[in-house]
């Protein structure tokens, strides 16, 4: 997790220590309400444009200003994996990111294929308007931004728009119910493109209850799966993030897994009839039995 920096300051004698001074301010961490809670930026101290951003003391995302294409956060460097394997390099996609942060992942995508075509879809209209005043997206990049919920968001689409659906939604620190039902991945699978893809971040502890819940209503509306997760949150020793990866189609699943397992923080990919038998035959979640991801112990955000 991020360290929070401490302010830098001091009186300025001259024009030109003004203007180092003011560089300096930009840099000193900010937080300020925001729909969902209280929202904090704290700078990263090893990049100097990095920042993390925090949503009641959860991180939820980490972005540079400077290198868009550096992603830091485990889970996000797996998602980074699949925009990366979702079609041939430089290749527009189309994608759809159900949750923003301060819009990472957009800014990946936009970095690594400049043609592509984005839209985010974030509840927090106070969230949406503090990252782009402070951490702005380039304007180069085609990024539309929408602020409401994420089902209501994905059922305003097209038929067969997305190349690329991302859900990376918390409400705090737990997706919100409506968004781990089959109905909803339904309306998912509607918006992508007959070979398009579904990737989501899923968080869960022992006995990873939620986790088998969800890969087995993924499995009822997609017949292609992908699960990606540190060893220790596959034992269940240890509450984490998995990365979820769903299609109509055979997935590159060889590829995916040798880019997971040599991540700085390596993880393991499970497909096929491993995750079937890991799911252990749990019931598919559905709109009227839906309940939030559960919430992560304390010690998780714990510096």
């Amino acid at each position: 997790m991020a360290r929070r920096g401490a302010p830098t300051g001091g009186k300025d004698k001259s024009k030109g220590k003004k203007d180092r001074s003011a560089g300096r301010a930009e840099r000193e961490p900010f937080s300020g309400p925001v729909d969902s809670g209280l929202a904090e930026l704290i700078p990263d101290r090893e990049r100097p444009a990095g920042w993390t951003l925090l949503l009641d003391g959860a991180p939820q995302s980490h972005v540079d200003l400077g290198d868009p294409a550096f992603l830091s956060f485990a889970y996000q460097r797996r998602l980074g994996h699949i925009i990366d394997l979702a079609a041939p390099p430089l290749q527009p996609l189309n994608v759809l990111h159900l949750g923003g942060g301060a819009f990472t992942l957009a800014r990946y995508t936009a970095a690594t294929r400049a043609r592509a075509t984005q839209q985010i879809v974030e509840v927090d209209a106070a969230l949406v308007q503090l990252v782009r005043d402070r951490l702005p997206l380039d304007p180069q990049a085609r990024v539309r931004v929408r602020a409401v919920d994420a089902r209501e968001g994905l059922g305003k689409l097209p038929d067969g728009w997305a190349d690329l659906v991302i859900a990376d939604v918390f409400s705090g620190a737990r997706t919100p119910a409506h968004l781990t039902s089959a109905e909803f991945l339904t309306e998912v699978r509607r918006v992508l493109k007959p070979s398009g893809q579904y990737a989501a971040n899923l968080a869960d502890g022992p006995p990873l209850a939620h986790l088998r819940g969800q890969v087995a209503t993924a499995a009822a509306v997609f017949p292609e799966l992908a699960l990606a997760a540190d060893p220790v949150v596959w034992r269940g020793r240890r509450f984490g993030n998995a990365v979820l990866l769903a299609s109509a189609l055979p997935l590159a699943v060889a590829e995916f897994t040798r880019r997971v397992a040599s991540d700085p923080h390596p993880g393991r990919v499970e497909h096929g009839r491993a995750l079937t038998d890991f799911t252990g035959g749990v019931a598919v979640v559905t709109d009227a039995a839906a309940k939030p991801s559960p919430a992560p112990p304390p010690s998780v955000f714990e510096p």
